[in-house]
């Protein structure tokens, strides 16, 4: 028996999240289908983190166990030959049998794009969500800073949130204007139930002049999800990079 990592990279568009759900196609149940058939073995699979339907990921990262003798460098070629083409195994290698996808993480990225076109940009359309009106770049930035460090994120997670310690780290999280779209990188060391989201859709509250940057102080000192801005469409997240 080994242990494999696998980093992978997929568009959530059509798929229900992440995690296994009953009768619903998900990334995990995918990735199990195609374990099986190349295996032979019924293959339970761990990930980094479980991403929302519609959600996207370029660097989700995986494990499993398994007695196959399918060689290392065959893997990643067996395996995307057997994954709809939404779905890329981009690196395949084996670890010590004490990884743990998930409990190892040390630092987790997710970006956010916002087409700001007044147009919208249709080949952009399933991973950007669309904001009409030009955004201030430079206030959104201003916001972001009051989020930086360890906090009580309350204010920021979904009430459907149930762990009890809502206290998240956040190591950066900037807005930058890059073309006609405008990026919000977050990096942390876990995020709570819509998170990322919901800080995204605060801070184009700010971009749109709705708020001012020092509100975000008061948001999150007040714990209360609704004080805070709506939830950011599912189709502009990625999740970027998994750091151990």
């Amino acid at each position: 028996m080994k242990r494999l990592r696998c980093v992978l990279a997929y568009d959530g568009t059509d798929f229900s999240g992440f995690q296994v759900q009953p009768d619903q196609v998900t990334v995990q149940g995918e990735i199990e289908a195609a374990l099986n058939r190349v295996t032979g073995e019924d293959i339970q699979v761990f990930g980094s983190g479980r991403t929302d339907a519609g959600v996207h990921a370029r660097g989700q990262v995986i494990h499993f166990d398994t007695s196959s003798n399918i060689p290392m460098d065959k893997w990643r070629f067996v395996l995307n030959n057997q994954l709809p083409d939404s779905i890329v195994i981009r690196t395949v290698e084996e670890v010590d049998a004490s990884f743990h996808a998930r409990f190892d993480v040390q630092v987790k990225e997710y970006r956010y794009c916002i087409d700001n076109n007044p147009v919208a940009n249709v080949f952009r359309h399933r991973y950007a969500d669309h904001v009409r009106f030009p955004l201030d770049v430079d206030a959104m930035q201003q916001a972001a800073h009051y989020l930086v460090g360890e906090h009580d994120f309350t204010s920021f997670c979904s009430a459907k949130t149930f762990v009890e310690d809502k206290v998240r780290t956040v190591y950066g999280l900037t807005v930058e204007k890059i073309g006609d779209e405008v990026w919000v990188t977050c990096r942390g060391n876990g995020f709570l139930y819509n998170m990322v989201r919901i800080i995204v859709g605060t801070l184009v509250e700010v971009g749109q002049g709705k708020r001012s940057p020092a509100e975000l102080k008061v948001i999150l000192a007040a714990c209360d999800r609704e004080k805070a801005g709506k939830t950011a469409p599912a189709k502009g997240l990625t999740m970027w990079e998994v750091v151990y």
